[in-house]
C-alpha cells in the first residue's frame, strides 16, 4: 500500500511519505498535482475538513475532537463553513449564509482556508473512489497519540517544533534530514515548520494505519450529502 500524509501551506500543500524505499517530500502548488497525488496514492490522511454539515455549525466529529484534545489544544479545531456556504464567493456572502441556517457566523480562519476544502470536496466528488481512501486526519491528534496521550507544547513554539519532530525522529530517522532539507527548498512564506511536522505525522500515521488499523471519531460515522466522510480518522 502506498501511503502519504498532506498538510496545505501557503504554497499549495505539502506531502510528505515514509513508505519504504520511497520516501519522498514535494510541494503541490495545484489543483492538478494534488489530484495526482489523490491518485497516486492508496491512502491518504490530509489535515483538511473533508465530510461538512449541511444546517449544524459544529460537525459531531469536530466536537469529539476538542473533547479529546482537552483545554489548552481544543482552539485548534474549528468549525468549517457548513456545505451551502463553501461555494460562496466572498466571506460577507459565506457569514449571511451561514448565519442564516446556523444563527453563527463562520470564523476568518474557516473562510481563509475554504478555497482548499473546496478544492479535496470536488476532487472527491468527481472520482468516488477516493472517498474511502483520502481521509480527514488532525495532526494535534495523532502526535497526542503518539505521545502516550499528551502533547506537552504548543506548536507556536520553538520547542513544541521540536518535540513534535522528536517523536517523529524516533519512528522514522529520515524526518530530521526531511525537515532541514524542505527548510533550504522552501521559504518560510511557501512552507512553514509546522506544515512539515504537521505532514510529518500525518504520512507516518497513514503508514502505520495499514498494520495497526484505523478508528474514527464518532466511531460510527456518516456521510454528508454528497457522499463524503463526516469523520476524523486516526491510529
Amino acid at each position: 500500500m502506498k501511503t502519504a500524509g498532506i498538510d496545505g501551506c501557503k504554497a499549495g500543500w505539502i506531502l510528505i511519505t515514509f513508505d519504504e524505499g520511497e520516501e519522498k517530500y514535494e510541494v503541490l502548488r495545484d489543483r492538478e498535482a494534488l489530484k495526482e497525488a489523490f491518485e497516486t496514492y492508496d491512502r491518504v490522511f490530509i489535515d483538511m475538513p473533508i465530510g461538512l454539515e449541511d444546517e449544524d455549525y459544529t460537525r459531531e466529529a469536530d466536537a469529539l475532537l476538542r473533547k479529546k484534545l482537552g483545554g489548552e489544544y481544543a482552539s485548534s479545531v474549528f468549525s468549517p463553513p457548513i456545505r451551502p456556504a463553501l461555494t460562496a464567493p466572498s466571506y460577507v456572502e459565506a457569514n449571511m449564509i451561514s448565519h442564516e441556517y446556523t444563527e453563527k457566523k463562520l470564523t476568518l480562519q474557516a473562510w481563509n482556508i475554504t478555497p482548499k476544502i473546496q478544492m479535496v470536496d470536488e476532487l472527491l466528488r468527481a472520482d468516488k473512489e477516493l472517498v474511502d481512501k483520502v481521509l480527514e486526519a488532525h495532526p494535534e491528534l495523532l502526535f497526542q497519540k503518539l505521545n502516550g496521550g499528551m502533547i506537552y507544547q504548543k506548536k507556536n513554539l520553538k520547542k513544541g517544533i521540536k518535540h513534535r519532530l522528536k517523536l517523529i525522529e524516533d519512528r522514522e530517522p529520515i524526518a530530521e534530514d526531511f525537515f532541514r532539507d524542505i527548510k533550504e527548498d522552501f521559504r518560510r512564506n511557501e512552507v512553514e515548520e509546522d506544515d512539515i511536522v504537521d505532514a510529518m505525522v500525518l504520512a507516518y500515521c497513514a503508514k502505520i494505519s495499514e498494520e495497526e488499523g484505523i478508528k474514527t471519531l464518532p466511531e460510527e460515522f456518516e456521510h454528508d450529502s454528497k457522499g463524503m466522510r463526516k469523520a476524523v480518522h486516526y491510529v
